[in-house]
Parts: C-alpha cells; sequence; structure tokens
C-alpha cells in the first residue's frame, strides 16, 4: 500500500523548492519530493535528476518533517506579514488620495477636510512693512524684523485643543504648527534676527510639539503631543534662514467659547 506523506502533499505547492531528505546517519539527499510505500522511501533526486528508493529505516523522518515544518511556518509568517505590509500601504495610498491634490494644510473636520485658507505673511521692521513671497524672499537690511499676520484672530477656527492636520508640502521643508503672539492688530508668527553683511536670518518660534505620520513622499499628518491651550496657532512649512515662510493660521477655542 502506498502512503504518501500528506505533511508533504500539503506543503508542496507552497515551498516550491527542494528539500532535504535526513538519513539517520546524519546525511541527507536533496530532493524534489518523496514517498513513503511500505517499507521504503521513494525520492526524486536533484543531484542525478531520476527518482531512486532506499530503506524506511535508513531515512529520518522526523528530522525531515521537522525541517519541513519549519519551513512552512516560516513561509506562512513570512506570508502574514507581506499582507500587512500591503494593507498598511493600501491604506496609505487611498488616505492620500483623500487629501486634495494642492499644496496646503487641511483640518480634519469628523470625516471630512477642511482647507485651511494661506495666511499673508508680512515682514515687518521699523521702517517697512512688505508682503513676503515665497520662494522670492524680499531683500533684508540687518537688523530685527518680525513675520506677522494682519488681524488678532484667525478666520478658521477649532474647539478641539488636539486638531488634527494633513499637510501636504511644496518643498522638502521645515513643517509643523507653530503658536502665534499678539502685537497690537497683528499675529507674530516669527522673529529674524539679520546678520550684517551675509544678511543670514535666525529665526525664532514657539513651535507646537506634534507628532508626524507619512502619509506618501509630500503628505504628513500632524498633531500635536499635549492638548493646546486657547490662543492662535498656524500650521507652517519654511526653510530655515531662508526667509520663505508659509502659513496657514488657526485659532482654538473651546468649545463653550464659540457659542
Amino acid at each position: 500500500m502506498r502512503r504518501v506523506l500528506l505533511l508533504f502533499a500539503l506543503v508542496l505547492p507552497l515551498l516550491a523548492a527542494n528539500l532535504k531528505l535526513y538519513l539517520k546517519d546524519g546525511s541527507f539527499h536533496v530532493v524534489r519530493e518523496f514517498q513513503v510505500e511500505g517499507e521504503r522511501v521513494r525520492y526524486y533526486s536533484v543531484e542525478r535528476g531520476d527518482w531512486e528508493e532506499i530503506p524506511l529505516d535508513l531515512a529520518d523522518l522526523k528530522r525531515t518533517e521537522s525541517e519541513l515544518k519549519e519551513r512552512v511556518e516560516t513561509r506562512r509568517k513570512e506570508a502574514v506579514e507581506i499582507d500587512a505590509e500591503e494593507k498598511v500601504e493600501r491604506a496609505g495610498r487611498e488616505e492620500a488620495a483623500q487629501v486634495p491634490g494642492e499644496n496646503g494644510a487641511y483640518l480634519v473636520d469628523g470625516t471630512q477636510l477642511r482647507a485651511i485658507k494661506q495666511g499673508e505673511s508680512k515682514v515687518v521692521t521699523s521702517k517697512s512693512r512688505q508682503v513676503l513671497k515665497y520662494l522670492s524672499p524680499v531683500p533684508f537690511v540687518a537688523g530685527k524684523a518680525t513675520v506677522e499676520l494682519d488681524g488678532l484672530h484667525a478666520a478658521t477656527v477649532v474647539a478641539t485643543d488636539g486638531p488634527e492636520f494633513y499637510i501636504r508640502l511644496s518643498a522638502e521643508e521645515r513643517f509643523g504648527i507653530a503658536r502665534l503672539s499678539a502685537k497690537k492688530e497683528s499675529r507674530i508668527v516669527q522673529k529674524w534676527s539679520i546678520i550684517p553683511i551675509s544678511k543670514e536670518i535666525v529665526d525664532e518660534m514657539d513651535i507646537v510639539e506634534v507628532f508626524r505620520r507619512q502619509v506618501r513622499e509630500d503628505v504628513y499628518k500632524i498633531w500635536p503631543v499635549k492638548p493646546l491651550t486657547p490662543g492662535e496657532y498656524a500650521v507652517y512649512q519654511y526653510t530655515e534662514g531662508k526667509g520663505n515662510i508659509q502659513v496657514w493660521d488657526f485659532a482654538f477655542r473651546p468649545a463653550a467659547q464659540t457659542k
């Protein structure tokens, strides 16, 4: 009576690779497949490319099956990991597809995304007030300056102390959330110290610590590590020392204050 090893028959399509048929003396044959037929083991020798037989008493089937089970378990774990990675990648693609294609910041509002209007930043010195053009910074003279937004309050208001945002970057730059400070009829985003001769800008911001999760190459999700306190804020993107900051301003006011 022919008795085919059930374990081998089940996993052969999965493995599709050569096996080691161990012998009790410690040696082994590299085989494509094997079968137990009565008191003999019939196997296909990879080395000689033909079917051969050995007495069952010479074969170490316990070790052979043990190694085969380990291979099956390893392949199973790899398949699970690959499936999990594919699910994460697919979820990431689906998540990124929900973010509009235009560069900017988007507030997570329930199940919807709400675009935040980009603020018009102005560089203010003691002698001038100039609109800051992204990628085309205006010329500066040595001294102090501030980057400001007109008005004391942002048009976008959030009622939760842990707002979540997506930002689609226009370039590989620093980004995050900053708290703004009030100055008469404006809000200060950054303070600049402009170095003489080199005109290098040393900038200062009240940066909020945030979590960052990359959704795709140019899309990130960000949210504060600690609850925000009521006040004026902005999502920002800029290159340090280049004077090219972009901001999308918002205010956090607790729900009781927004009614």
